[in-house]
């Protein structure tokens, strides 16, 4: 009888594992621009991104101060399952697809009229303190370039 008591609670134990772990993709992340480098198009002033898990994906709200001193806004929230989503706000793309690689990566595809625009990795530090995005893409006049974005935990 104890072996069995003690079996059941191993399985709820490692069936409640998944719940505990670790969230490192939600939060308040501030772009940090000095420490970013752009391969193409002028930097921000600044953003600040809100990412927050959902059952199944991710909520994205970012607020950014272009170089102009102009504002954009966008709200959106996808699912990792290779869908494509809608992109209301960001003039760079309108539609997007993220996949959940580990607990600390994922991977967008950016879209804009169809095509592909950019590929982005962002990785999530052990520490969970920063956050780099990894863009690859192609610019307007079909040069290749990369950008790296470093954001920090607000």
């Amino acid at each position: 009888m104890k072996l069995r008591v003690f079996g059941w609670m191993v399985a709820v134990v490692l069936m409640a594992s998944p719940a505990l772990a670790k969230d490192y993709i939600s939060g308040s992340w501030v772009l940090n621009v000095s420490k970013s480098k752009y391969g193409t198009g002028t930097p921000p002033k600044s953003q600040t991104t809100k990412l927050e898990s959902t059952d199944s994906g991710l909520r994205e709200i970012v607020d950014r101060v272009n170089a102009d001193g102009t504002t954009t806004h966008w709200d959106l929230t996808v699912k990792y399952d290779g869908k494509e989503y809608a992109v209301v706000g960001d003039p760079s793309r309108d539609k997007v697809i993220v996949k959940k690689v580990d607990d600390r990566t994922l991977e967008v595809t950016n879209k804009k009229g169809g095509a592909v625009t950019t590929r982005m990795q962002i990785v999530v530090a052990p520490d969970g303190k920063t956050r780099t995005n990894t863009v690859k893409g192609t610019d307007a006049n079909g040069k290749p370039f990369t950008s790296v974005m470093l954001f920090e935990r607000k």
